[in-house]
């Protein structure tokens, strides 16, 4: 077991707001920052830097499309999203 990767994993989502991310990516997937930021009536700098923690963890990938970059779950994304609904 790689306990480090574990330890990254579980911090890309040990926040209520990237939960939240990560639940809106979900619902509707493809989102850029700007997007994510404002259905949340979050900060910009804020929301970018959730996503960027949530990539970092392997939760999130980003697509270039453009000037824009869009964002949706990845797999691991997917399983945690279930795996924390079943706690609820």
């Amino acid at each position: 077991m790689d306990f480090n990767k574990f330890e990254r994993l579980v911090r890309g989502f040990s926040n209520h707001r990237r939960i939240e991310i990560m639940d809106l990516l979900f619902r509707d997937p493809e989102l850029s920052v700007e997007e994510i930021s404002e259905r949340l009536d979050i900060n910009f700098k804020t929301g970018s830097e959730h996503i960027r923690r949530l990539a970092i963890a392997g939760l999130v990938i980003k697509r270039h499309a453009g000037n824009n970059v869009r964002h949706k779950l990845t797999e691991s994304g997917l399983a945690i999203l279930k795996f924390l609904r079943t706690l609820e």
